[in-house]
């Protein structure tokens, strides 16, 4: 057994041909792997179990969520996240597809032997419960779709508050020079929304997947538009409602728990999507392009808000992450920027400006790890342990994959022209930027003082 972690590290190799990228501290104490590199643990012979019967990403993240893998101590998330994911780039990695032939092979036999030999063998662990179980309706059905969004987002908003700061506001910050905080970084992401929309009072505003209501409030309150925001998580609409309220805006904001695809009084003057798209799915990407169109009074505006995966490479068929599927964003879907301008341009929108905000959002979930991390026994109080540790794998991965350029974010301008084509837009991109907003409301107050360190983090805070 002294010798457990080197019988594991050397067989794995063996089987996969390549070098690992992480050092390996197994239970009995035994470390190996490349010297230097960082490391993680095997705290007890079911996270290898749990790696054995799902090997790649989902087994790993199982076995983490669970508490049986940790990072060791003096090791950033951060460093073993970019060790895996340029690992998982490598191109007999990315290509590698292990079929019975090979598990049963020289290499897969002595994976096999050393797992034995660690008494890992056995049945499948059951996952955990933070995993969602597969829904048997159709996809994008609404019945599925409000059970996906209540997993991710009736998380409970004193947790969200946490991790979001007082803004609440989900989805990536703009980081002007000027902007100094999370809270300044997305007061500027608000306000530039609302000049690309060119909004002026009296205007209709219709925000789809509302959130927690700070554009709505934004809005109204720097722009004196009426506005109109829905969302399908109960929890959203119960806060964004109060938050409403206090802030005197009843005559002017309404927030309704309602679908998308249930919404029948337009026409609106401008339509904002801010970070919901991605749940439509491709099947129902046009009847949401062409929905929202319906909506928009001729000569609006739409600004359409979404995260964006890299083109797969020639001849690879697209892999939906396992991890973020089952924990994260149940039924969710990215598509390239490219098919998102075109499915806008079918349903009959003529697309005005694209600008990615790639490099924003790997700072922003950069900032909202660094909340979780400072915040962390409350969040565990809040939500569970399990649960806390799917938020912050997710995130701090996501931030990685927004620096590394595997996924971006865009904001995609969109009009429905009036019937003598003209799009309304003033002729520079400059003019219709020009708009500064005034001094940012508090929206959101009674965030908790940072804790002490918590050494369930298993590592040192991350580096914003």
């Amino acid at each position: 057994m002294a010798k457990l972690a080197g019988q594991l590290v050397e067989a794995l190799e063996g089987l996969l041909g390549v070098p690992v990228p992480l050092r390996v501290r197994v239970w009995d104490g035994s470390v190996a792997g490349p010297p230097g590199a960082p490391t993680v643990v095997l705290r007890n012979r079911r996270a290898l179990r749990r790696v054995l019967w799902q090997p790649g990403e989902l087994g790993l993240a199982r076995a983490y969520v669970a508490g049986d893998l940790e990072v060791a101590p003096g090791t950033d998330l951060y460093e073993v996240l970019s060790a895996v994911g340029r690992f998982a780039e490598r191109p007999e990695i990315r290509t590698l597809a292990l079929g019975p032939r090979d598990v049963l092979g020289a290499g897969g036999r002595r994976v096999l032997a050393a797992a034995l030999r660690a008494g890992a063998l056995g049945p499948e662990p059951a996952p955990p419960r933070e995993e969602v179980s597969r829904a048997r309706e159709r996809l994008h059905s609404r019945n599925r779709d409000r059970a996906a969004i209540s997993h991710h987002y009736d998380v409970g908003n004193d947790f969200y508050g946490l991790v979001l700061g007082s803004s609440m506001v989900y989805s990536c910050a703009y980081w002007t020079p000027g902007a100094k905080s999370l809270e300044a970084a997305q007061e500027a992401k608000l306000d530039l929304i609302c000049r690309k929309l060119g909004l002026r009072p009296g205007m209709r505003l219709l925000d789809v997947g509302c959130g927690w209501g700070s554009l709505l409030l934004h809005a109204a309150e720097h722009y004196g538009v009426v506005a109109v925001g829905v969302s399908i998580s109960t929890e959203q609409v119960a806060l964004a409602r109060a938050r409403v309220e206090a802030a005197g805006l009843t005559d002017r904001v309404e927030v309704r728990l309602q679908d998308y695809r249930e919404i029948t009084d337009g026409p609106f003057d401008a339509i904002s999507s801010v970070g919901m798209a991605e749940h439509v799915g491709s099947e129902q990407y046009r009847i949401y392009a062409e929905g929202l169109y319906r909506l928009l009074a001729p000569g609006g505006r739409l600004l359409n808000h979404q995260i964006a995966r890299r083109p797969d490479h020639p001849g690879e068929p697209h892999r939906t992450s396992p991890f973020i599927d089952r924990y994260v964003f149940p039924d969710g879907e990215l598509s390239p920027v490219g098919s998102t301008v075109a499915r806008l341009e079918e349903a009959g929108f003529e697309v005005r400006d694209v600008e990615s905000l790639r490099e924003h959002y790997g700072l922003t979930l950069r900032e909202w790890v660094a909340n979780l991390e400072a915040h962390w026994t409350e969040a565990v109080r809040l939500v569970g342990r399990g649960r806390a540790r799917v938020w912050r794998l997710y995130m701090a991965a996501s931030a990685l994959a927004f620096e590394q350029n595997r996924i971006g974010i865009n904001q995609v301008l969109a009009v429905r022209g009036t019937e003598g084509g003209s799009a309304g837009l003033p002729p520079t991109r400059e003019e219709w930027l020009l708009r500064p907003a005034a001094g940012a409301p508090q929206l959101f107050a009674g965030i908790p003082a940072a804790a002490p360190a918590d050494p369930d983090l298993g590592d040192r805070p991350s580096v914003r």
